[in-house]
């Protein structure tokens, strides 16, 4: 089992000084806009979570080296500033890549201390090819729907029907969206921000970014340094494993992650009553595996979908209680009732979510070059499931399209840069999705950046959800740029992770409402 471990400081933490904030309709003092910017509309779109939020959308070329050919819209979210302080846009992604954020303006504004978001345009949009904007892809509807092919591909024809299952989707992007695949990239969704940055008029972005995000921001920030003005990074892609090479440690870090969770079931035995050992509930979570993949819970959850249901759970642990009670009432009671609830509830994928799927593979196969022969697919992914079972077949199924994409890939961007100020990072020592390592990376890459450490969390998407130390650093950065200065080790500052969940009571059990808004918004796999 690979460890991510950190380096971490023991020194203080100290200021490193502020940036001066711009207005967005200041005067530039960097190069001249190349081209006029757009108007945009805005329009009340408010909802009842967010009452003050505004919509609008923006035409873009498709190909940005084309400019007055065919265009594209996105679509945009804002909640505007109220203080006379005023900083400038803050444009949020909470990843993917394909992850709709015109929900994700109006979490981040209220989440945010006001006097904080009362400075600032919080500025969500879909990304090229999502949600409201326009198109929008749905290369294959009804692609996960249940009862798919065992992920586990013992036998050469569960292999072949895995196969055809990811030719056929690739297939079906190609004939379906040929003329808008070759545009599909973390270049033009940087791109794309720029062009949202003329047309708010600000001469310099603010920029808030979760798992991909991450790399989409430091991606832009690669193409416009003189353009960035803060940069926050939370749960960070490793760039150099973009994208095939990332998913190899992904696996490792979601079967630690998978057997935390076997661990605290069985420390809340009197619960769960799946016994004390972690070995011995984890063996029954595999017993269950294996009987669903002959016999299907209420013919809708097999072991491709239980592995789906559980995944959530290594994003985040505020799951863990409801995926512990379908695990339990399964195997205690032969209920299979809980666990399609669950299956209903974290797994199945809606239209919405074939978007954001079809969007995913578009990006991360355009954006670098996978393998093309399935047999270095098959030796690499055995070899970590030797280790690391709980998802890497499914993982690597999740990402088969790639490998038979019918558009030519380009090279990853190298992201290291020395024209920035200090940007802020947060990583969380256990997360399975961006591991440990990717946020060192990154810190290293980007001069003068800061790093804070939730030590032992295991979470994804760690700011804004709870940890007061964390949040501490967020709200000091968009304030005035101050951020932390360790004297030694990797981090600059570090922050205990939050408890593990408690089972649920039994009013608490009944209920719907899972996790975390934050988490809600965020999604999976990205």
């Amino acid at each position: 089992m690979r460890r991510r471990t950190a380096v971490l400081c023991g020194a203080a933490i100290v200021v490193a000084g502020t940036l001066t904030a711009v207005p967005a309709g200041a005067s530039p003092s960097h190069a001249p806009e190349p081209v006029p910017a757009a108007k945009l509309t805005w329009k009340k779109c408010a909802t009842a979570d967010h009452p003050r939020l505004q919509c609008a959308f923006l035409k873009v070329p498709l190909d940005h080296r084309n400019r007055s050919g065919k265009q594209i819209t996105l679509a945009l979210s804002r909640v505007p500033h109220t203080a006379k302080h005023y900083q400038g846009p803050l444009l949020v992604n909470p990843g993917g890549p394909g992850g709709s954020g015109l929900t994700l303006a109006g979490f981040v504004a209220s989440a945010l201390p006001k006097d904080v978001a009362a400075q600032y345009d919080v500025i969500g949009f879909d990304p090229r090819g999502v949600g409201r904007s326009t198109p929008a892809l749905n290369c294959g509807p009804g692609h996960f729907g249940p009862v798919r092919p065992d992920s586990l591909p013992g036998t050469a024809a569960v292999e072949r029907a895995n196969l055809d299952r990811a030719r056929s989707f690739a297939a079906a992007c190609g004939q379906k969206y040929a003329s808008v695949l070759p545009y599909l990239d973390t270049r033009s969704a940087a791109r794309d921000m720029d062009a949202i940055r003329r047309a708010l008029g600000a001469p310099r972005l603010n920029y808030f970014g979760y798992s991909y995000g991450t790399y989409l921001g430091t991606v832009y920030a690669k193409l416009f340094p003189q353009r960035v003005r803060r940069l926050v990074l939370d749960s960070v892609v490793d760039p150099g494993g973009v994208w095939y090479d990332d998913n190899l440690p992904q696996d490792h870090a979601f079967d630690a992650r998978h057997r935390a969770l076997m661990a605290w079931i069985a420390r809340h035995d009197a619960t769960y009553r799946l016994g004390t050992d972690p070995g011995t509930v984890e063996a029954r979570w595999y017993a269950m595996r294996t009987a669903l993949a002959k016999t299907p819970a209420g013919g809708t959850v097999g072991a491709a979908e239980l592995e789906d249901t559980f995944l959530p759970g290594g994003y985040y642990n505020g799951y863990w209680p409801y995926l512990a009670e379908a695990f339990a009432a399964y195997v205690n009671d032969a209920d299979t009732a809980p666990l399609v609830e669950a299956y209903r509830h974290f797994a199945a994928v809606d239209p919405a979510g074939e978007n954001g799927y079809s969007v995913y593979t578009a990006v991360q196969c355009r954006d670098a070059s996978w393998p093309r022969d399935w047999d270095a697919w098959r030796s690499d992914n055995w070899a970590v499931h030797e280790k690391a079972p709980f998802m890497t077949w499914n993982n690597a199924w999740y990402n088969a399209p790639c490998a038979f994409w019918p558009t030519r890939s380009r090279g990853p961007v190298n992201v290291t840069n020395g024209k920035l100020p200090p940007a802020l990072l947060f990583q969380a020592t256990e997360d399975a999705a961006t591991p440990y390592e990717g946020g060192a990376t990154v810190h290293a890459l980007l001069r003068g950046s800061s790093l804070v450490v939730e030590e032992g969390g295991g979470n994804h998407g760690i700011t804004l959800s709870g940890n007061a130390c964390l949040d501490k650093h967020l709200a000091a950065y968009l304030t005035d740029g101050t951020v932390p200065r360790g004297s030694g080790g990797t981090a600059d500052a570090v922050c205990a992770a939050l408890p593990d969940p408690k089972p649920l009571d039994a009013k608490v059990a009944s209920s719907t409402a899972h996790g975390s808004a934050l988490h809600g918004l965020l999604g999976f796999r990205g």
